[in-house]
């Protein structure tokens, strides 16, 4: 489904919201998206792989990619569409980007309308911002191969899917030896490194609820919190109980 948006100038601000368990079908932009959430965590899709976004961060959509949104918990959607001439020569592809202070509150002042979105000033500024926001790895990648997109994308349906790569081979039709060295090849990972990274990006809906980080690290197959802890540090620069700390503070002040 091609999606065209009307531009009142290089951007346009739209806010929707969405209930825990939505779910955007497969659909594609003329415009470039810059998709934010006030609260609440998307999952993107593409061909390419997956994003994760919680509040706080971004997702970068080039134009004419073709993409899917699952929502958790709810979702107070806020997006920016850019015209595609004015797409930041850096974001070429799909990426969570760390959303700053300034650029949230642009967000949040250009979606309470048109007087507010059409201001050259506040657009302006937006496109400044957004060129030098900070990448994040919050991607899982996604293979060329056949029989391992089928089975990363049954795994990005429900993570927690107890199949092993054995059993997975016996249901794409290929021994276990070769779909490991696949992954090894396409994805520069494991099938286990693959399927821990895709649920450590899972954890973050349930530890914005306020599951214990514990409880969401055994679920995970993590063999301590701390574990857990190091691997979350790695991909977003604070452990859970910082990270969840910053959130509740800027829920606090910024409950718009």
């Amino acid at each position: 489904m091609l999606i065209s948006h009307f531009q009142h100038g290089p951007v346009s601000a739209y806010p929707r919201d969405y209930m825990d368990g939505a779910h955007q079908e497969l659909h594609q932009h003329r415009e470039a998206q810059l998709l934010y959430a006030v609260c609440g965590t998307m999952r993107v899709v593409t061909a390419q792989g997956a994003w994760v976004i919680p509040p706080t961060r971004a997702v970068w959509i080039p134009p004419m990619v073709a993409h899917e949104i699952f929502m958790s918990g709810e979702v107070r959607m806020r997006s920016l569409f850019i015209a595609p001439e004015l797409s930041p020569p850096s974001l070429q592809q799909c990426c969570v980007l760390a959303v700053t202070p300034l650029l949230r509150e642009l967000i949040l002042r250009a979606v309470q309308g048109p007087q507010h979105a059409e201001n050259p000033l506040i657009q302006k500024l937006m496109l400044e911002e957004i060129a030098g926001l900070e990448n994040l790895p919050l991607h899982i990648p996604m293979p060329e191969d056949r029989r391992l997109q089928g089975i990363c994308l049954a795994l990005l349906r429900t993570p927690d899917h107890p199949n092993t790569l054995e059993d997975w081979a016996q249901q794409v039709g290929a021994s276990s030896r070769t779909l490991a060295r696949l992954f090894q090849q396409q994805l520069k990972m494991n099938f286990n490194a693959w399927r821990q990274q895709l649920r450590l990006m899972e954890a973050l809906p349930r530890l914005l609820v306020g599951e214990s980080v514990q409880n969401v690290a055994q679920d995970l197959g993590y063999g301590s919190a701390r574990a857990f802890s190091a691997m979350f540090r790695r991909l977003l620069g604070e452990n859970p109980r910082e990270y969840l700390s910053a959130l509740n503070k800027l829920s606090e002040l910024n409950p718009v």
